[in-house]
């Protein structure tokens, strides 16, 4: 008991608060209680609860002036109110808010479709008045971004360039803002060549920080397409050494490869290897992997860098962000590097990293070669089978007429065939990183630095590796040194991509269905050339029973008469068809015996004017004679009477 009252009378012991729904009271016995006669007004009654009122405790809040009053009970009092607050603090946090509302009703009106041009540059003009002087200071703004976007675009050249002028001394701050970004791209758009070069020199010393960030990085790649040979190897040189970064002058357009530039500047390989790792990991880091002046700089690290170096840097891109970098050509070599030089267990990360793209990456023009490079090199066809073979199979109907996404089908029929890839996606089916290449009969270019010619640094010229190419690319059968990471046989590893995955029914199946279409096609004629005639080493004669029902498919539709269609529309009449149907005749007896047999026997007096008599003329240039012996009875009139004409080594017995 005693113990109770002590702790009663503790004085540390918090008072108790007098409950809402009380009597008001307070717990202290000694406290006066308040009178409660209402007419003594020099009390004031403690808050209760009226029986009329909400049992809940009412709001209140503390105007301006201090005073304590209820909140409107109105819906639209309250909305009112809460909207004046929200305008208030706005004017507090934004110095410029009056001036941005304004120009956002002007840009309303300015971006509409149906304006009069007048008109619009009344309110540019109007607009641009009210933001001069100010324009640094509101960029950032997403509102009077897009108002500045909006007036850069319509606006004339003279106020252009004062936008642009006011803006320069501000450009590099404004690079690394969300929303000013986009102004900067877009005054980068309309700018002249000095004002482009006096941007691009404003850059320097501060190319590899800005490339660390995920905004600036959109302004260096943005310049970096838009500068020439010379502009784009001042960006990118800053990026392989610390002298390169601090003195711009030190590299002439001539030195364009890391590998001369080490040489003639006498620097040390060392160094420039431990400067370019320091700038890129962190980037590798950050994921940001999506601009060409990154690939080109990857690429020339891998021509110097060391075989640790190289496969940490392998290991790092071996995932689904590789799949971020394949649309540029130097990205696209890149990724094939990965594929060749990584273990199975990053090629595995890499095609899985693609499963849900392999689609889009077949349309790309670059990205399509890494299917290539994958389809040859790769050994786990079962995993290739479910993740790409599967997905190209949903779309092949389109694949076989769309000119990038062909060639990974033609790869498997007709591997490395010049007369599908260009001597630039040849060699670039060939890179290897010079520290990690371990084949000593690798003759072709062993040097990586060799190999990448500058291609995005010769304005409105092809790769120079081209011009070197062509003139040394053989024949159809040439070879090169494309499995340097695959062990299994190329043939074995074909025939499971194409027949034990059930590719190659799919293929023959879509183009019986589209033959006409196809070979009517400038690109879709060449896969069903390869489909027809069996692929290189007749792969596809295990499912000879298909290619039959192709062979009738297309004589049905060469049979049709020749009154149907337009002029020239007919399949032997059409320039396309008639020179692939043609090329048939030649390679493929089984598809001429069908044709002869279903369109062209007792028709060929018809058909030996214009395009379709190269048809009719390739039965007597047949390397085959039970073919020659088919149609001579009928042909061999014609050609006496000279309507038909043959080539001196095409007149057979």
């Amino acid at each position: 008991m005693a113990a109770k009252n002590q702790h009663g009378s503790d004085p540390r012991k918090r008072k108790r608060v007098p409950s809402s729904k009380g009597d008001g009271q307070t717990s202290n016995p000694k406290e006066a209680k308040l009178p409660s006669n209402h007419s003594n007004k020099g009390f004031k009654k403690p808050f209760k609860a009226s029986k009329s009122e909400h049992t809940s405790k009412p709001r209140f809040e503390k105007s301006e002036m201090g005073e304590e009053r209820k909140v409107p009970k109105s819906k639209r009092e309250v909305r009112l109110q809460a909207k004046e607050l929200t305008e208030s603090r706005k004017k507090k946090r934004k110095r410029h808010y009056n001036l941005e509302k304004e120009l956002a009703s002007l840009w309303e009106k300015m971006r509409r479709r149906n304006i009069a041009k007048a008109d619009r540059s009344k309110l540019i003009n109007e607009a641009l008045k009210k933001m001069m002087g100010k324009i640094a200071e509101i960029a950032g703004s997403h509102v009077s971004s897009r108002v500045l976007q909006a007036c850069v675009k319509y606006c004339s050249q003279d106020e252009r360039d004062t936008v642009f002028e006011e803006l320069r001394p501000h450009f590099l701050s404004l690079a690394c803002n969300t929303y000013a970004v986009h102004l900067v791209t877009k005054m980068l758009d309309n700018a002249s060549k000095e004002q482009l070069a006096g941007f691009i020199s404003s850059l320097h010393g501060h190319v590899a920080s800005l490339l660390r960030h995920m905004v600036g990085s959109v302004v260096i790649e943005h310049a970096y397409q838009l500068g020439n040979a010379t502009q784009k190897q001042a960006l990118l040189v800053e990026l392989y050494s610390t002298e390169l970064q601090l003195f711009k002058d030190l590299v002439s357009i001539k030195e364009s490869r890391l590998i001369d530039i080490i040489s003639k500047l006498r620097l040390e390989k060392a160094s420039v290897l431990r400067h370019m790792n320091s700038v890129l990991q962190p980037i590798l880091e950050k994921g940001i992997l999506d601009h060409s002046i990154i690939h080109r700089a990857l690429m020339e690290f891998f021509s110097i860098a060391d075989q640790s170096s190289a496969a940490d840097v392998i290991q790092q891109l071996s995932g689904p962000l590789l799949v971020r970098m394949i649309h540029t050509r130097d990205g696209s070599r890149i990724a094939m590097l990965c594929v060749k030089h990584g273990s199975a267990k990053e090629r595995k990360k890499i095609i899985k990293g693609m499963k849900g793209h392999v689609s889009k990456i077949a349309h790309d023009k670059f990205g399509c070669m890494l299917l290539v490079c994958v389809l040859a090199t790769v050994d786990d066809t079962k995993l290739t089978t479910k993740v790409i073979i599967r997905e190209l199979q949903a779309v092949l109907e389109e694949l076989v007429l769309d000119k990038n996404g062909r060639r990974p089908l033609l790869q498997l029929l007709h591997p490395n065939c010049p007369r599908y890839f260009s001597p630039d996606d040849l060699v670039s089916l060939n890179y290897s990183v010079p520290s990690l290449s371990t084949k000593d009969d690798l003759k072709i270019d062993t040097d990586l630095g060799k190999q990448i010619k500058s291609s995005e640094f010769v304005e409105g010229g092809e790769d120079e590796s081209d011009t070197e190419e062509k003139t040394t690319t053989g024949t159809p059968d040439e070879s090169l040194h494309l499995n340097e990471g695959g062990k299994k046989d190329p043939l074995l590893r074909r025939q499971e991509l194409l027949l034990n995955s059930g590719l190659a029914e799919s293929l023959i199946e879509a183009c019986r269905v589209k033959a006409g279409e196809l070979l009517r096609s400038n690109h879709g004629k060449e896969v069903i050339y390869e489909v027809a005639t069996g692929g290189e080493g007749d792969i596809l004669h295990p499912v000879l029973d298909k290619l039959l029902a192709l062979y009738e498919a297309v004589a049905s539709i060469a049979a049709q008469p020749k009154s149907e269609g337009p002029e020239g529309d007919h399949l032997l009449e059409n320039f396309h068809s008639s020179r692939t149907i043609r090329k048939l005749v030649l390679d493929c007896p089984t598809f001429a015996s069908t044709l002869w047999e279903k369109a062209l026997k007792g028709k060929c007096a018809m058909w030996a004017f214009g395009h379709s008599c190269k048809v009719v003329s390739a039965f007597m240039e047949s390397p085959d004679s039970s073919v020659r012996k088919l149609a001579k009875e009928e042909i061999q009139p014609l050609i006496d009477s000279g309507i038909v004409k043959l080539p001196v080594t095409g007149q057979l017995e």
